[in-house]
């Protein structure tokens, strides 16, 4: 299996890191727009650090670093300088109307404290003619929750979070920044799309292991990044083109998905027919629609376990796993075979074999010399939910029935063991 692209890794990093909720970024977009972490940015951290204070935010009765003052920490770490050309917000460059929302029922008018142009809307003469506003940015009172709800000025129940996303849908901006001095949170929403999130926390970014947050953030927002870069490389084409890619993303892997499935069904059903139609007749008769699920937890499995050899959270470093049970093992194997004896491959058996010994090592751990694997249980890969998938019989199923099931010798004994018996051929 092809290795993982190292600036794509390494963005996937700190990703995984802040949690977004639900699409911000991409890693593969970032790359291809230039956008390379540097995961050892010292000097970023450093720039932080000196914006950082500490104070005690209830109930913890510990200090905790903040930020008192975003001014200072965009100047100081995003390198921003307020021009009156770039930004609105200041004195010398007031928020025009075009920027303010109004409240439903009310009076009152929503606007950001900041906004940050794009750069071609500046020059008339460069005959862009695409939204004039790329971020907005809205402050809230220090350790404010961002998702807290309360009553706002114009008497509605609302979280920062919502009335940020209120005020971009209701500018037609795709980005906003809310900040409460403990955090900064990255919102896209953009026009009839679902919006995304992801937080920069302040305690996280000033410790060692949070520098790849502080680079990132610093590569998202930082003026060059949204002033300088080439058009196609600022921050609102970089979310454009997460969307983008997450959606061709999307597409093909519901191909493969679909693929996949339908495989696995046929491989089933040639199970069942050769069982004599006793494999899956409990299921067919009694509980038809669990046939489908089942098949569809096989391939959420695979994908899960894939995910997981990717970034190596199994051990990969274990030689007969890698060898013998990874997926990425099986899979190489599979395709050497392929190769080798391409009119024979839908006469294996093994692959299943293997893929059943796997789950079952995830749900119920595993352990056999250097090799450790903790018991992970769980619905996904309980192996008594859908019984048929490792030809358990189930509980008002005779051995009789077990008895007229077409299997060799070997197998009837094994499943008579472990009431497990090899199923679809993969």
């Amino acid at each position: 299996m092809a290795r993982l692209d190292p600036n794509i890794a390494a963005h996937l990093e700190w990703i995984g890191f802040v949690k977004p909720t639900g699409l911000v970024v991409s890693a593969p977009a970032l790359v291809r727009a230039g956008a390379i972490l540097n995961r050892y940015d010292r000097e970023g951290q450093t720039l932080l650090e000196q914006c950082v204070e500490e104070r005690i935010f209830p109930p913890s009765e510990a200090p905790e670093p903040y930020l008192p003052s975003f001014e200072i920490f965009a100047e100081t770490v995003l390198g921003w300088n307020f021009s009156p050309r770039a930004f609105a917000g200041t004195k010398e460059s007031p928020l025009p109307d075009e920027l303010k929302v109004q409240l439903p029922d009310s009076s009152t008018h929503l606007q950001p404290h900041y906004a940050v142009r794009e750069r071609d809307s500046i020059n008339p003469a460069s005959g862009y003619d695409g939204p004039t506003w790329q971020l907005l940015v809205r402050m809230v009172n220090i350790g404010d929750d961002f998702d807290r709800v309360s009553k706002t000025v114009g008497g509605i129940d609302a979280s920062p979070q919502d009335l940020l996303e209120r005020l971009l849908r209701g500018t037609g901006v795709s980005a906003g920044l809310l900040y409460n001095g403990k955090a900064l949170r990255l919102v896209s929403a953009p026009t009839g799309e679902i919006s995304g999130r992801l937080d920069f926390k302040v305690a996280d970014m000033v410790q060692t292991a949070g520098r790849p947050i502080s680079s990132a953030l610093r590569l998202l927002l930082s003026q060059s990044r949204l002033l300088t870069q080439p058009r196609q490389n600022r921050l609102a084409a970089l979310l454009a083109d997460s969307r983008k890619f997450q959606t061709e993303v999307s597409e093909h892997l519901a191909v493969q998905v679909l693929h996949g499935l339908y495989e696995l069904l046929r491989g089933f059903q040639a199970a069942h027919d050769a069982s004599g139609s006793v494999l899956l007749r409990d299921a067919l008769e009694n509980r038809p629609d669990d046939v489908y699920r089942a098949m569809l937890t096989v391939i959420l499995r695979i994908v899960f376990l894939l995910y997981a050899e990717e970034r190596d959270m199994l051990p990969h470093e274990d030689e007969t796993f890698s060898r013998y049970y990874s997926i990425a093992g099986l899979y190489e194997r599979l395709r050497e075979d392929a190769a080798l004896y391409p009119d024979t491959m839908d006469q294996r058996y093994g692959a299943w074999s293997q893929l059943l010994t796997l789950f079952r090592m995830i749900h119920d751990g595993a352990e056999s010399g250097e090799l450790r694997l903790p018991a992970r249980r769980g619905i996904l890969f309980d192996p008594g939910r859908y019984r048929f998938l490792e030809r358990v019989p189930s509980e008002d199923e005779s051995e009789a029935a077990l008895q007229q099931t077409p299997l060799a010798n070997g197998e009837r004994t094994y499943a008579r063991q472990a009431r497990t018996v090899t199923a679809p051929p993969l």
